[in-house]
Formats: structure tokens, sequence, C-alpha cells
């Protein structure tokens, strides 16, 4: 049995949008585990009197729109008075004893994988500033609303040793709990990484959170960047993820095999993207 417990705060405007990111985040948790969720309790925080009751339906309507495509009911729930808006399942989750993928059993040789492609950091940044477009709109609700259901599928693999997802830390940041628990050094290669449409442009113009400066001031020692990487790849580099994509690593000789059954399985920007080898618990980024 899995049990994962997730809150989350408004990025979007909409409410139904922004209860469907809010599950799917909270789901993740069970699959990063190569869990499969079997249900979920919802406790919604609401500042009484400062909402309107049709727009706490269709916060509620999101939510309960995610749970339905991950299978599972919302079997209950508590309900309490916050001064801001947020929004949290509870979800409970079953798993076979052996196919339990934990974040610190990658082995020296393997490959890795990132699902999803990087960036809501910084759309999220050009959301709040009005900047960015309707398609990045839908670039974004469209890659933080993709359930990670790939993971339990990936942990029945045997070739495949360790998952997480990649949240709020950035791909550094989960990166580095895989490089740490497993004892080894992660070779990060930044040209391989998945990149969402407008990431990389938004960026260049300043569009990054602060949680990108308190990310590198939280475990910047334990990275070595190329002496001429640009500033804005390193804000991408701990750009915080929400609802982001599952961080695999497998055995090399089935990396290719394995990285075409994650994009088949519905993650077209799935990519390989660089591999663990023997060496001090860090990540060293290539470019």
């Amino acid at each position: 049995m899995i049990a994962t417990t997730d809150f989350f705060t408004p990025m979007v405007d909409d409410p139904v949008d922004f209860n469907r990111i809010a599950a799917t985040n909270a789901i993740s948790d069970v699959y990063a585990m190569g869990g499969r969720p079997i249900l979920a309790l919802a406790i919604p925080g609401m500042p009484l009197g400062k909402i309107e009751p049709e727009v706490v339906a269709r916060i509620l309507r999101g939510g309960a729109e995610i749970c339905t495509e991950a299978g599972i009911p919302i079997a209950g729930g508590h309900s309490i008075d916050t001064p801001e808006l947020i929004y949290g399942l509870a979800v409970i989750g079953t798993c076979r004893r052996e196919a339990v993928r934990r974040n610190a059993d990658a082995l020296a040789g393997d490959a890795v994988i990132l699902t999803k492609a990087l960036g809501v950091g910084v759309y999220s940044a050009a959301i709040k500033r009005e900047k960015l477009d309707a398609a990045g709109y839908r670039d974004f609700v469209a890659t933080t609303t993709l359930l990670n259901r790939i993971g339990p599928d990936l942990a029945a693999e045997p070739a495949v040793h360790a998952l997480t997802d990649v949240t709020g830390f950035g791909i550094l940041g989960h990166g580095l709990e895989l490089a740490r628990g497993a004892g080894l050094t992660f070779r990060l290669e930044a040209d391989a990484l998945p990149l969402l449409p407008q990431a990389a442009a938004l960026a260049q113009d300043g569009f990054v959170t602060g949680a990108w400066h308190r990310n590198w001031a939280a475990f910047g020692a334990e990275i070595d960047l190329p002496a001429d990487l640009p500033e804005w790849r390193r804000h991408l580099l701990t750009d915080p993820q929400t609802s982001g994509g599952l961080l695999v690593t497998c055995a090399a000789d089935r990396a290719d095999a394995i990285l075409a059954r994650i994009r088949e399985g519905g993650y077209p920007a799935a990519a390989r993207i660089g591999r663990m080898e023997v060496g001090p618990a860090r990540i060293r980024v290539d470019a």
C-alpha cells in the first residue's frame, strides 16, 4: 500500500484547470513509486465568504475529472476554511513489494530518461505577468494535466531500477536525489533535455520564478556546470516543475526500447538525458 498527500495553490485563473493540475500533481506521487492509485480523499481549503459557490463547484469538478481519468473515485474528504485557496488529495495506491521503485536504487551504467518536457516554472511566471499566449497556455495545461500513469508499467520492467517524479526542485534537485540515493554521479546532457516549445525564449526574456534562486542556493554546491553555460539555461535546470514528468533509470542496453515504450504510451517529449556513473554523489552537467 502506498499513501501520499499533496497540496496545491493556484497557478492559473481558470478554476477547472487549477484543480485538474492539482489532482494530477497529487496522484503522481503514487505513480512515481510504481503504484496504481485506487482512491483519493479531497482536502479543499477555501477562504469563506471570498469565493462564490459556483467557483468552488468548478474547482471540485476539475479534480473529479482527473480522478475519473485515473480510474479512481474521490471517496470522501474534508473541507477547511483557509486564508487562501488550496486544494489537496490524499491518494491511496497499491503495488506489489517487488515492483516498488525508489529514487535510491540507480545502478552505475544506467541510462536516465525524462518523460515530460521542462519549463513549467517559466510558463507560470509568464502567466502571472500575462505574457503567455494562447498556444503556450494550451501546452502548459496539457503537460501539467498529463497523468504519469506509465509509472507502474515501467516498474514492472526488471531493467528499470529507479523512479522519481520531477517537481518543485527541478531536474537538478530531483536528479541529485537519484545521485545521493545511489552514491553515484549523474552525468546530465543539457542539450538532450526536452523543453516546452516556448521555454527557452521565455527564460532568456527573464520569466523565471523565485524558486529557482532558492533551489540553486540549496544544492548548487553539488552541481558541476560548464563554465560557459548561459544563465538562462541554468534557470531551466533549476526550474520548478508542478506535475512534471518521471525520471527513470534503467539498464543501458534496454534504454532505447524503454524510451520507445514511453513515447508510444503517450509521452512524445520523453528523452534520454544522461547516465549514472561511478563517482561522488553529485551532478555533472555536460553542454
